[in-house]
């Protein structure tokens, strides 16, 4: 069987940045061994797969989508799931965006919007200009203590930990989150996805690092649905409802947020890396 392949790098506009996705479309599901397999081989944080929906199929409840659409499945909609090299995940921004920019620019899809049904509910991608918008949940992270290890392997203590999803590291400045240097051994043990370390930015509004080594991802180069947790707490802190954020790590990615109340948009560009095809 031969699948067809493609790598996007997403957050950036610029090759060799950004977040490395890895995008299969499928005509029908395979087992989830053999999803998990493809994800182990091709060894990035995500590798993301989709199916179409049956136009007519009962939709998923939830709420309405980047084009304003409720209830049913929309025409040409898919089915989407995420995959880290040694797990399935319920939510993953970046490969989101990859999934839109290979079908609206490589599969012929003939809009410039489409919905993804996920674990996560439907998910709403529209595209501007290069500029890819995703309507996604919103998350308020609560404070609480950290978890026995957590500062000790981050090496610094942060001025406050919150927690959601993920637990959420604040620091004073974005010096203090570009110098952290993690024990990836100890925070594979914390019980979370990951640790994300965040601080107002110097040259954007915040800035933020995202480690999850217990999904098998160290450091995440760019890391869309960490945003559903930081854009609740920074548009709070610092009173806006619109905000630029870079996510510093060695590969880096641009992210521009909106706080919508019930949920939020996180938007960035992507570019193409790589076509191939997977012979399974």
């Amino acid at each position: 069987m031969k699948l067809p392949l493609f790598q996007i790098d997403v957050f950036t506009d610029t090759l060799f940045s950004g977040n490395p996705a890895a995008v299969c479309p499928l005509d029908a599901w395979l087992d989830d061994a053999t999803l998990q397999a493809i994800a182990a081989e091709n060894n990035l944080a995500e590798t993301a797969f989709f199916v179409r929906r049956a136009a007519g199929a009962p939709g998923t409840a939830g709420p309405k989508d980047a084009a304003g659409r409720a209830g049913g499945v929309p025409e040409a909609s898919f089915d989407l799931r995420w995959f880290t090299p040694n797990q399935e995940v319920d939510l993953c921004g970046h490969a989101t965006v990859a999934s839109a920019y290979v079908l609206f620019n490589l599969l012929g899809h003939p809009m410039r919007s489409v919905t993804f049904h996920s674990r996560s509910g439907p998910l709403g991608v529209t595209e501007e200009n290069g500029l890819f918008s995703m309507r996604f949940p919103r998350w308020d992270p609560s404070p609480c203590a950290a978890p026995d290890g957590l500062v000790g392997a981050l090496g610094r203590k942060p001025s406050e930990i919150l927690k959601h999803r993920d637990f959420v590291a604040v620091y004073d400045s974005e010096a203090d989150v570009r110098a952290l240097r993690p024990d990836f051994g100890v925070l594979a043990r914390i019980d979370a996805l990951g640790v994300v370390a965040t601080a107002r930015g110097e040259s954007c509004d915040f800035v933020s690092r995202f480690f999850a080594p217990g999904a098998g991802v160290p450091e995440d180069p760019a890391t869309g649905s960490t945003h559903c947790e930081l854009i609740p707490y920074w548009s709070k802190r610092l009173g806006k409802k619109s905000m630029r954020a870079l996510q510093v790590s060695a590969r880096g990615g641009e992210f521009l947020c909106a706080d919508l109340g019930n949920a939020v948009d996180i938007a960035g560009k992507a570019v193409l890396y790589l076509e191939g095809t997977v012979v399974v």
